[in-house]
C-alpha cells in the first residue's frame, strides 16, 4: 500500500502523571500521485492517478506483447532448424515439410489469436472495431428496464436536447457502447473497466475538440453520461462473481467487528459525542457512510463520502471551537467507520476506482475524501497496540473479548453534577480495577500451582528413569570378626585366654 500509516507521539499530562499518547498522522504528500504530477493517487492503481497508472498499464502491456512475439519467433525458428536437420531424401522432405508448414502455421495462427485476444481487448483500435461488430441489438440490452432505469434514461435524453447536434451523437456513442459492453461480458472486471476509461476519455476529448462543447458543460455531460451508462451496467459489473470482492467484504467486516471496543480517546479523536450538535454529526456522516452502498452511480457513492467528511469537519469544528485539520479528520474518519462498518465497503471502493469518472478521483474534494477514505481502511486492517497506544496483553485480551475498557466517566462530569455522584463512579472504577487485578492473580496462582505440579511430577519421572537405569543390589551381610578372647583355632600357640579371679583380701 502506497499510503504509508506514519504513527507520531504526543505527550500529555492527565492526573500529574506523564503517559505517552499516540496519534494518527498522513502527510498530505502521501496522498498525491507518487510521480509527482499533482493529482490525487489510489492504491488500487499502486499509487499513480488514473492518467499515471493508465499510461504504466499500456507501457507493461506493449512489452508483454512484444516479449510474446519474440518468443513465437524463436519457436518458429527453432522448429524450422530442427527440421532442417532431420531431413534425409528429397521425398521425404516434400512430404513431411507440407505437414510442418500447416501444423506451424496453426501453432503460429493460435498463439497470435491468443496474444491480440487476451491484450487487445481494451485497447482503443480493439474496441472501436468491437463497437462495429456489435451494432446488432443485444436481448440482454433491450430487455425490461427498471423503475430507475426508466427514470435515468429520460432524464439523460432530456439533458441531450441542450446540447442539440452533439446530444444526439453522445446518445449513440452510450448505445453503441454499451452494446460493445455487452459482448464483453466474459472479459475480466480490469478489462471491463478499461474499457469504461477509454470510453470516457474519448467522449470527453471529442467533446472538447470535435463539438467545441465549454469546458464547464462537458463535466456535466460526463456526469450525466457516467450516471446513465453506470445504472445499466451496475449489476453486471458491481462486485462480480469472479473476483474476489466479497471475501474481502466479508474479512474487512469481521475486522471492524472485532475492533468494537476502540475509543476515541484511543484514536485521539477531537469530538465530544456529549455535545448534542456533535453527536447529530456523528450519527449524520455514518448515516452518510452506509447510504453509500445503496446508491448505484459512482459519483453518488462519492457524494455519500463527502457528505460524510463535511459532517466530520462540522462536528471537529463545534468542539474544538476552531476549524479542523488533516490530522483532526483521519482519526475521526477512522473512528466513524468502525462504529458504522459499513456493508460491501471493499466492494464500493473497487467499484468507484474502476468505473468512475477519473476527473473526479484525480483532483477536487471528492478525490481527497475518497483518498482518506482508502487510506483509514487501510490503518483498520493494520491496526494493532502499538497504534492505540496499548501493550500487547491488553490488545490481545480487547481483541478476544476477555475484557473491555472502560469509559472515564469523570472525565464527562459537568461541573453540576454532586460530589456523592462523583464518588461512586470513582469508587466503581476502583472495584472494577481491583476485580480485574483479582482475577489476573488468581490466574497467576493457577499458572503457578500448574508449574509446580508439572515440576513435581518431572522430578518424579527422573528419578524413576535413573532406577530403572541403575537398578539397587543388595548383597548377603559379610561375616562377623572374631572376638580377642574367642578360641583360636588357627592359631593354638597362643596362650589361653585369662580367667577372672576372685582375690580374697
Amino acid at each position: 500500500m502506497f499510503l504509508s500509516l506514519t504513527i507520531f507521539s504526543l505527550n500529555r499530562k492527565k492526573m500529574n502523571l506523564k503517559s505517552e499518547r499516540r496519534g494518527i498522522h498522513v502527510d498530505q504528500s502521501e496522498l498525491l500521485c507518487k510521480k509527482g504530477c499533482g493529482y490525487y493517487g489510489n492504491p488500487a492503481w499502486q499509487g499513480f492517478c488514473s492518467k499515471c497508472w493508465r499510461e504504466e498499464y499500456h507501457k507493461a502491456r506493449q512489452k508483454q506483447i512484444q516479449e510474446d512475439w519474440e518468443l513465437a519467433e524463436r519457436l518458429q525458428r527453432e522448429e524450422e532448424e530442427a527440421y532442417a536437420s532431420s531431413q534425409t531424401t528429397q521425398g521425404a522432405q516434400s512430404l513431411t515439410f507440407s505437414k510442418f508448414e500447416e501444423k506451424k502455421t496453426n501453432e503460429k495462427t493460435r498463439k497470435v489469436t491468443t496474444v491480440k485476444k487476451f491484450f487487445t481487448a481494451s485497447s482503443r483500435t480493439g474496441a472501436k472495431k468491437e463497437i462495429q461488430e456489435a451494432k446488432a441489438p443485444s436481448p440482454s440490452i433491450n430487455r425490461q428496464a427498471s423503475i430507475e432505469t426508466d427514470r435515468v434514461s429520460k432524464e439523460f435524453i432530456e439533458f441531450l436536447k441542450t446540447y442539440h447536434k452533439p446530444g444526439q451523437d453522445i446518445y449513440k456513442q452510450c448505445k453503441l457502447f454499451l452494446e460493445t459492453m455487452n459482448h464483453k461480458r466474459d472479459l475480466s472486471i480490469e478489462e471491463q473497466s478499461e474499457c469504461a476509461q477509454d470510453f470516457y476519455q474519448n467522449v470527453a476529448e471529442k467533446l472538447q475538440t470535435q463539438w467545441k462543447v465549454p469546458p464547464e458543460k462537458v463535466e456535466k455531460a460526463m456526469d450525466q453520461i457516467e450516471k446513465y451508462i453506470m445504472t445499466r451496467q451496475y449489476k453486471y459489473v458491481f462486485c462480480p462473481e469472479t473476483t474476489d470482492d466479497e471475501k474481502k467484504d466479508l474479512a474487512v467486516q469481521k475486522r471492524i467487528r472485532a475492533l468494537h471496543w476502540v475509543t476515541p480517546q484511543m484514536l485521539c479523536v477531537p469530538v465530544d459525542e456529549e455535545i448534542p450538535e456533535v453527536s447529530d454529526m456523528v450519527v449524520k456522516a455514518i448515516t452518510d457512510i452506509i447510504e453509500m452502498d445503496s446508491k448505484r452511480v459512482p459519483r453518488d457513492k462519492l457524494a455519500c463520502i463527502t457528505k460524510c467528511s463535511k459532517h466530520i469537519f462540522n462536528a471537529i469544528k463545534i468542539t474544538k471551537n476552531e476549524p479542523a485539520s488533516a490530522d483532526d479528520f483521519l482519526p475521526t474518519l477512522i473512528y466513524i467507520v468502525l462504529k458504522g462498518n459499513p456493508p460491501r465497503l471493499q466492494s464500493n471502493i473497487q467499484y468507484i476506482t474502476r468505473f468512475c469518472n477519473p476527473s473526479r478521483l484525480m483532483t477536487g474534494e471528492d478525490g481527497y475524501y475518497f483518498t482518506n477514505l482508502c487510506c483509514a481502511v487501510a490503518f483498520i486492517e493494520k491496526l494493532d497496540a502499538q497504534s492505540l497506544n496499548l501493550s500487547q496483553e491488553d490488545f490481545d485480551r480487547f481483541m478476544t473479548g476477555q475484557t473491555s475498557p472502560k469509559k472515564q466517566e469523570s472525565d464527562s462530569f459537568s461541573p453540576d453534577v454532586c460530589l456523592g455522584v462523583k464518588q461512586m463512579y470513582k469508587n466503581l472504577d476502583l472495584l472494577s480495577q481491583l476485580n480485574e487485578r483479582q482475577e489476573r492473580i488468581v490466574n497467576e496462582a493457577k499458572k503457578l500451582e500448574k508449574d509446580l505440579i508439572d515440576w513435581t511430577d518431572g522430578v518424579t519421572k527422573e528419578v524413576q528413569d535413573i532406577v530403572e537405569k541403575y537398578p539397587l543390589e543388595i548383597k548377603p551381610k559379610n561375616q562377623a570378626l572374631a572376638a580377642i578372647d574367642s578360641e583360636n583355632v588357627e592359631n593354638d600357640k597362643l596362650p589361653p585366654p585369662l580367667q577372672p579371679q576372685v582375690y580374697a583380701g
